[in-house]
């Protein structure tokens, strides 16, 4: 297998980084005068770049955006998942816009008609009988904690270590290296130790789950079917299926959260991997990217949570926020899920990422390169590793911070963006092959640089 030289991968970063650099001063400035934004950003996750400075945005249309410095990107980050959609497409624009000018009522605290649409339009989808709304899929997921603790009566969550749940108190635990649960690295200002409230075990070890289980005070599991923010970890034959029975075995709860695997098709893994579970959340891509979330019940346990007349609902129950299920959000989740992610949208940017990944996969083997790539429906990521890592801890030990970034960077110097927490890409109904053959392109002239060929 080749080895990349350390020394020439210096010399690349800071070709690039100057390159950057030089190509986009109005960027820079505006980084550097932001004065009054804590981490000089909206959010101080969009520090997570390759480059001394972030891409500043102009405008975005489709998979394509434009920064401040007139630059055009092919997008594949797509908002990481959240603009799978595309970015401001016209069908979602118009719902919006009819909403807001003509329509009337941004929030309102009354239902709309639209919303039992996009309730029905998700049960097809994965086969969850009752659905509530949430701004975010973080928010989801916190009230489906909320209510499997007070249906079950139970204190623990357990979670997949290095999975994404957003930024859930609870999912911010891993396994340490001495097998037992620990505070994920850098988690900021829990209000408890996590183990108080968690357990984390590996993904694809059923033996590592039971473990947590049997301790006999777990309300639930929440999982990714597939692990997606460190790497993409997929599940070994047999895995998802012995989780759903370990879980019943041990009287505990299933939630799947598809926020990022819902590019695994229409319904997300829950119905392309036939799983059952009990709850299901999912967030960012079904508003088209209007801010959006939504968990969904079986019939069995709404039945169980609506026929508890000790828990406040309405109110004080912890379930729900002024704006959620607004009628913006709403609207432009009927339009996404309608004329955008459709079933035949799906079916378009699942095979164009099996092309990405095809090409890719074509470019290892030329270079005997000891990297590896997985595919999960519409996206698709490469991983410095090879084979392809089988749980969360050995997915996060092949990270490799110089070379993910010198990628990112040479990739964005020439039109290419992946999304900046990791070697992603994701196709949107709109992506092309024209596209993904931009992306091998670049990529394999980074990998020549890299070898010095």
């Amino acid at each position: 297998m080749t080895v990349i030289d350390r020394t020439r991968l210096t010399e690349l970063a800071e070709r690039e980084q100057a390159a950057f650099a030089a190509a986009r001063p109005r960027s820079r400035a505006a980084y550097e005068s932001a004065d009054h934004l804590f981490g000089r950003v909206p959010m101080t996750w969009m520090n997570k770049k390759s480059s001394a400075f972030p891409v500043y945005l102009d405008r975005a249309q489709g998979n394509r955006v434009w920064d401040i410095d007139g630059h055009e990107y092919i997008d594949f980050a797509l908002g990481d998942t959240g603009a799978m959609a595309g970015h401001s497409h016209p069908a979602v624009v118009e719902a919006v816009q009819r909403r807001i000018g003509e329509q009337g009522g941004l929030t309102t605290m009354l239902p709309t008609e639209d919303a039992e649409w996009v309730g029905a339009e998700l049960s097809r989808r994965f086969r969850m009988d009752r659905w509530s709304f949430a701004l975010t899929a973080t928010d989801a997921n916190r009230w489906a904690i909320r209510l499997v603790r007070a249906i079950t009566g139970k204190p623990k969550i357990v979670f997949h270590s290095y999975c994404y749940h957003g930024s859930v108190d609870e999912s911010l635990v891993v396994v340490g290296p001495d097998g037992e649960s620990m505070s994920r690295p850098g988690n900021v200002g829990a209000p408890v130790d996590v183990t108080e409230t968690s357990r984390a075990a590996e993904y694809n070890d059923l033996p590592g789950l039971e473990r947590a289980l049997a301790h006999g005070d777990v309300a639930a599991v929440l999982i990714e079917p597939a692990l997606t923010n460190i790497g993409i970890v997929l599940p070994e034959p047999g895995y998802l299926e012995g989780v759903r029975e370990l879980t019943r075995q041990y009287d505990a709860l299933l939630i799947i959260d598809e926020t990022h695997t819902f590019s695994a098709g229409p319904g997300g893994m829950t119905t392309a991997y036939n799983l059952e579970p009990d709850l299901v959340v999912i967030g960012k891509s079904i508003g088209g990217g209007i801010p959006t979330g939504a968990y969904g019940l079986s019939a069995e346990f709404a039945e169980r949570a609506l026929a508890r007349d000790d828990l406040d609902l309405v109110d004080m129950g912890g379930v729900g926020g002024t704006l959620a299920g607004n009628p913006v959000s709403v609207a432009a989740m009927r339009a996404t899920l309608e004329h955008v992610l459709t079933d035949e949208a799906f079916a378009h940017m699942i095979d164009t990422a099996t092309y990405f990944t095809d090409g890719v996969n074509e470019l290892f083997d030329r270079y005997d390169l000891p990297w590896a790539i997985n595919q999960l429906g519409a996206r698709a990521e490469y991983r410095f590793a090879r084979p392809y890592p089988i749980n969360g801890t050995l997915a996060a030990e092949a990270a490799d911070g110089e070379l993910e970034d010198v990628i990112h960077l040479y990739l964005a110097n020439r039109g290419i963006m992946l999304t900046p927490f990791h070697n992603m890409a994701l196709m949107a109904p709109m992506t092309t092959r024209a596209d993904v053959d931009a992306h091998h392109e670049v990529f394999e002239a980074c990998i020549r640089e890299l070898l010095a060929l």
